[in-house]
């Protein structure tokens, strides 16, 4: 056979070929057989040297016709295939616009978090500031400070997580040592009159923790906020006017307050504050036990002698303290029934705030 037929052949078996390619991967297999550096045309190409030169123009002529065909042919191909490959992509990545939309659930802040916010813009907005103190805390700044006897329960290791402390001195007796988490943030109030300057309006808070077993009204570790204002002239009228103040503000302005006569160690005179009950408007109902009242917080003024330990001089100022648990105050204000619930992670009582 002439070497005009085979290419002529060759010619027609490759645009078949090309013309029955499924998909681009095919058809590049066929492009690769017949123009690849070891296809069949590119071979008859190379071979030009050895034709006779009476044949050598006509041949030459006729693979150049047959490379023009199969390249036009492939382009041609390529061209059809690419297009279709794309509709069936955009044909699988379609979207039905008349199914409802998913929406992005949205995460919001912990009611903990929300509350804690809540009361210190409170307080913000009548010129208190925010401090902060460490958790891991000194016996000295947790309760010696703040006027707590030796003999006080708190101090005993049933109430109070002491640890290891790595500073080489000698644990107590009874086990206690002088490092120990804080069990209020009051250690900070007293971090604040020893370094800031009179007069005082702050408020901190903070996590606190407590050898408390987790109960409807207890938790082991919980969210503390405590204020303290220190300056010439306070009076307990100051105090109840801030805290009414508070409570208005947090429950509403139909919610009244009393105060309760109470010990607190730091305090004297001290009191415990009730807010009137939400639900039965203090009438009395099971929420409140029938009292039409429920504590909130305690509170008093600053007993001299913690004043004197931080070297505030009594005689010349005098002050108040309060301190209350950021997760009863949210309980109360949204009448939840068990601290716990706020701690369990169940999304379907957190996303009702």
């Amino acid at each position: 056979m002439a070497l005009t037929d085979e290419l002529a052949a060759l010619r027609s078996e490759t645009l078949a070929a090309i013309e029955q390619a499924a998909d681009s991967a095919a058809l590049e297999q066929v492009r690769i057989a017949v123009l690849g550096k070891s296809g069949t045309l590119t071979g008859y190409l190379r071979s030009m040297g050895s034709v006779p030169k009476e044949e050598r123009a006509s041949v030459g002529k006729t693979a150049n016709e047959v490379r023009i065909a199969v390249e036009g042919a492939l382009e041609a191909r390529k061209a059809e295939l690419s297009a279709a490959e794309l509709a069936a992509k955009i044909d699988a990545s379609a979207v039905d616009v008349t199914l409802p939309g998913r929406a992005q659930q949205m995460g919001t802040r912990h009611l903990i978090s929300r509350i804690t916010d809540e009361i210190a813009e409170v307080f913000l907005g009548i010129g208190y500031t925010v401090v902060s103190g460490p958790e891991v805390e000194t016996d000295y700044y947790n309760f010696e400070a703040l006027n707590a006897p030796a003999d006080h329960p708190s101090r005993g290791l049933a109430d109070t997580f002491y640890v290891r402390d790595l500073s080489g001195a000698v644990a107590n007796v009874r086990g206690e040592s002088d490092v120990l988490l804080r069990t209020q943030t009051s250690t900070v109030q007293v971090h604040a009159m020893e370094d800031q300057e009179l007069p005082i309006f702050v408020i901190a808070p903070g996590k606190v923790y407590r050898r408390d077993v987790a109960d409807p009204s207890h938790l082991p570790q919980f969210t503390q906020i405590e204020g303290l204002v220190i300056d010439k002239g306070i009076t307990f009228g100051d105090l109840k006017g801030t805290l009414d103040y508070l409570c208005k503000q947090m429950f509403g302005p139909d919610r009244k307050t009393r105060f309760r006569a109470h010990y607190f160690p730091f305090t004297e005179p001290s009191a415990e504050v009730d807010v009137s009950c939400g639900i039965c408007h203090g009438e009395g109902c099971r929420f409140c036990k029938g009292t039409g009242w429920l504590e909130i917080l305690g509170c008093g003024m600053v007993d001299p002698n913690v004043l004197s330990m931080s070297g505030i001089d009594p005689e010349e100022y005098s002050g108040f303290a309060f301190g209350m648990g950021v997760e009863r105050i949210a309980c109360l204000k949204y009448n939840v029934p068990d601290l716990r619930m706020l701690l369990e992670g169940d999304m379907r009582f957190l996303r009702q705030f």
